[in-house]
């Protein structure tokens, strides 16, 4: 099936424009998905909204939009009014300037798009400004009004194709402060840091998107093809208990599943008494 654009308009850089349109690039339409039905009758259910004090339904031309305010009541926020603040968009892509493309934290990335071609005769346009950046290595940040917002794009060439990511707002990205104490400086055995070094130098790999599973939705499929055969559900594995140790041991533990264990000759050294060693002439 064809590909259908979530947004269409030109993308413009100066005086140089042609017509894009934006495809997402992460879906989850083959998703197992369900509706809410009637036990008793099997029929879909349907949802409808009522009056939280009356808990009369409420129609849809009675619905507004209400802002909650610290006493409890609310302010109404009629259609028309959004409606009149909301940004117009004049379907422009606009290029506001060319960044490494380090310069972007990678917690402001939201949502990724294709970004290509509408017509043939675009794609000259199109590839000479991905060119342009594949040799600069740069990315671009565009604005746009997309889904009735102002929102910013990074704009960059992936291997053969381009790439358009949304970005989230400032306000959007909590600080980490929110979570985070202060990491206090921690003294580490030379053994712990050796071991630790050992067990993510065997565990060292490449990202290959294919050799993860979505484990849940598997099991969800499963679920329902048995259900259509008349099988009983499968079981769910029981986990293995997890015993507590203390964090030498579960790096010991860790050590051994991942390979050979590093050599302790540091520590060798420290506990064979040396030949002078008051403790060696006592012992003869």
């Amino acid at each position: 099936m064809t590909a259908r654009a979530s947004w269409k308009g030109h993308l413009k850089v100066g005086d140089l424009a042609c017509a894009v349109g934006l495809y997402t690039a992460v879906s989850s339409s083959d998703r197992v998905s369900f509706n809410i039905i009637n036990r008793r009758t099997g029929h879909r259910v349907e949802r409808q909204f009522v009056d939280s004090e009356t808990g009369k339904p409420v129609e849809r031309g009675d619905q507004v939009k209400g802002y909650q305010m610290e006493n409890g009541d609310y302010i109404v926020i009629e259609g028309d009014e959004i409606a009149e603040i909301m940004p117009e968009s004049d379907k422009v892509l606009n290029i506001k300037a060319f960044i490494a493309f380090d310069d972007i934290d990678k917690l402001y990335f939201d949502r990724p798009y294709y970004l290509a071609p509408v017509d043939e005769h675009d794609e000259e346009a199109l590839s000479l400004i991905a060119r342009g950046m594949r040799d600069g290595k740069v990315a671009a940040l565009a604005e746009a009004v997309l889904f009735r917002r102002i929102r910013t794009l990074l704009i960059r060439p992936h291997d053969d194709y381009i790439v358009a990511t949304m970005l989230n707002f400032d306000h959007e990205v909590r600080s980490a402060d929110t979570v985070f104490k202060d990491i206090p400086d921690i003294k580490f055995d030379k053994e712990m840091i050796e071991l630790a070094g050992h067990i993510i130098g065997t565990k060292q790999g490449s990202f290959e998107p294919s050799e993860y599973e979505d484990r849940y939705e598997a099991a969800l499929v499963e679920l329902v093809k048995a259900k259509i055969e008349g099988r009983a559900p499968p079981k769910k594995k029981q986990a293995p208990e997890r015993k507590v140790v203390d964090l030498m041991e579960a790096l010991r533990q860790s050590a051994k599943m991942s390979g050979k264990a590093p050599a302790k000759k540091a520590l060798a050294k420290k506990k064979a008494p040396a030949r002078g060693d008051s403790r060696s002439k006592k012992a003869s």
